[in-house]
């Protein structure tokens, strides 16, 4: 019985030594994988990215700054107190048949003061207009920045996933060659040894599975690479394995360059800060005249004086006064004038900066466009041809094991069948660039149309 129980202590030690261990190799490996679709990519960017959550600060920013600018056509109001210890003041008497107390007027040896103010900027040459609508624009300023920001990353994830995509297709067209290579030496040292084959062929394959094996290293660096710039965007560790839902494919674009030159007239947020640009810059102007035209305050106060606290709140110790300012700039040393001129001439420059971007815009659309157009034609001829090289690699087989065809006729036909296929899978990436470019182009959001579909 006590062996037993020896026997079954040694097990479970064992048992949870084996588990420990399981479950720190498993630590070290970080963390599971994570499936994605280019949608999640996008998302999880967004949420991670650093510029994206500074530019949302800058836009509650903004709001405050519109606060601010409203606040300065509401009046101030003040509510004072105070006490002062005067060491002589003027005495006229007592004066009890008096309204006020005297020394409401002249002062109080032990001065006690309470009140209320209220003072309000009537017209200010029109400044606090231009400045509260100057808040409005930095707002949709902000916004735009924030959505060009957006934009960008959005570009730079569908780069990296798509980028990913091609990795692993280029990794598999090229263990597919590394493979048929490797398979067709085995079968030539097979026919040589029959004596049925040369050594030249021999040595002719042999050499062709040494030229292709770092080819196959470099795809799979090139997938690491690219993963460990992907996880980076998202803001994932490195030792999370990412893992893509999508395969490299792509549909058709019915390109309409005038229609999208208009879209991205309208949508691409650079071409909208260039606009609200052009707005701020007009309302620089007014706010520099201002300092021309008048300026009129309104202000009104009511207090209590007396030197008894608990004899201070009636109508003996009460004051009160309303007034209106109006001040006329006369000569200022042109001051208002440089700033004027110094606002129309970036006005001037902010309406220069759109065209040019206007023109920037023409080219972007005509380049996206051309890019489609040839990335379509490369899909299209190698599309067609991939099923011929697959059929020539057969035939040249078949060829060289009845003694018709040769060896090199094989690696040939090896060659042209992975380039093929890597001519297609690149035209398929290049194809879906242009359109991720023609889409920042027009300031199309790939997250905005699938909430579209969605609803």
């Amino acid at each position: 019985m006590k062996k037993n129980h020896k026997i079954i202590s040694l097990i479970s030690v064992f048992l949870a030594v084996f588990a420990s261990r399981a479950w720190c190799e498993e630590g070290e490996e970080g963390y599971a994988a994570i499936s994605l679709t280019l949608n999640d990519s996008i998302r999880i960017a967004f949420k991670n990215n650093k510029d994206i959550q500074i530019q949302e600060q800058e836009l509650d920013i903004a709001k405050a700054n519109i606060l601010g600018a409203r606040s300065l056509f509401l009046p101030n109001v003040d509510l004072s107190a105070g006490y002062t210890r005067n060491g002589a003041v003027l005495n006229f008497g007592q004066l009890s048949q008096a309204k006020k107390d005297m020394g409401i007027f002249t002062g109080y040896k032990n001065d006690n003061q309470v009140g209320l103010t209220i003072n309000e900027s009537i017209y200010n040459g029109g400044a606090n207009i231009a400045n509260f609508n100057q808040a409005k624009l930095g707002l949709n300023v902000s916004s735009q920045t924030l959505r060009a920001k957006k934009l960008d990353v959005e570009f730079e994830a569908k780069r990296l996933y798509y980028g990913l995509l091609l990795a692993y297709e280029t990794e598999r067209i090229t263990q597919d060659l590394v493979d048929q290579a490797q398979a067709h030496y085995e079968n030539v040292k097979q026919k040589y040894a029959q004596g049925t084959s040369s050594r030249f062929d021999v040595l002719q394959s042999k050499v062709q599975v040494s030229k292709f094996t770092p080819e196959l290293v470099r795809a799979k660096n090139a997938v690491n690479l690219i993963a460990a710039d992907l996880k980076k965007l998202l803001g994932f560790k490195m030792q999370v394995s990412v893992k893509l839902k999508d395969t490299l494919t792509y549909s058709p674009v019915n390109i309409r360059e005038g229609d999208f030159l208009r879209q991205a007239y309208l949508g691409k947020p650079e071409m909208i800060l260039r606009s609200l640009g052009v707005d701020i810059s007009r309302w620089s102007i007014e706010m520099a005249r201002s300092g021309w035209r008048p300026q009129v305050n309104a202000n009104a106060g009511y207090s209590f004086t007396s030197n008894n606290t608990a004899n201070m709140l009636n109508n003996r110790h009460n004051l009160w006064n309303i007034g209106v300012s109006v001040t006329i700039p006369l000569f200022d040393g042109f001051s208002t004038k440089a700033k004027v001129d110094e606002a129309k001439a970036k006005y001037e420059q902010a309406n220069l900066e759109k065209e040019n971007l206007s023109d920037q815009i023409a080219v972007e659309v005509r380049r996206a466009c051309l890019d489609l157009q040839e990335a379509e034609a490369i899909i299209g001829s190698q599309k067609d041809n991939i099923e011929e090289a697959k059929e020539a690699l057969r035939i040249a087989g078949v060829s060289y094991d009845n003694g018709v065809g040769t060896n090199l006729d094989i690696l040939d036909a090896q060659v042209s069948l992975s380039q093929i296929e890597q001519n297609l899978a690149e035209g398929i990436y290049d194809y879906q660039m242009a359109h991720a470019y023609l889409d920042r182009t027009m300031g199309k959001s790939f997250i905005e149309e699938a909430k579209n579909e969605k609803y």
